[in-house]
């Protein structure tokens, strides 16, 4: 059996700038978000909230090459549970599912991004 070499505690945390560029990147994108108008505000919120659902180890948002027409049908979904939630707050149902469809594709970026960005891959 061999001993492993010692590593002390502090050889093994991350970088403490690297903590607080993270911190000031969630101060910025809650800042950023805060100028959303209302109902814009209200689907970003309801498509975060779903894909927190679908984030999971395995799960097709982290796909290495996502195929479209499961994001659209994926995003589909996410437009019906709205649409039942909130049928006559929202007009335009093209706009709708554009609106969806951008909210949906950021979020999934922006958690692949902090996946991989702590995950070291």
């Amino acid at each position: 059996m061999s001993e492993r070499e010692f590593v002390p505690f502090y050889k093994t945390c991350k970088d403490p700038a690297f903590l607080e560029e993270e911190r000031m990147q969630g101060r910025e994108d809650a800042l950023m978000r805060s100028f959303y108008p209302d109902r814009a505000g209200k689907l970003r919120d309801l498509v975060e909230e779903e894909c927190g659902l679908l984030d999971y180890e395995g799960s097709r948002i982290y796909d290495e090459f996502p195929d479209r027409s499961m994001l659209r049908r994926m995003s589909g979904e996410i437009l019906r549970r709205i649409g039942k939630e909130f049928p006559e707050e929202y007009g335009n149902a093209d706009f709708l599912q554009e609106m969806t469809d951008v909210f949906f594709c950021q979020e999934i970026y922006r958690r692949r991004c902090r996946r991989r960005k702590f995950r070291g891959y």
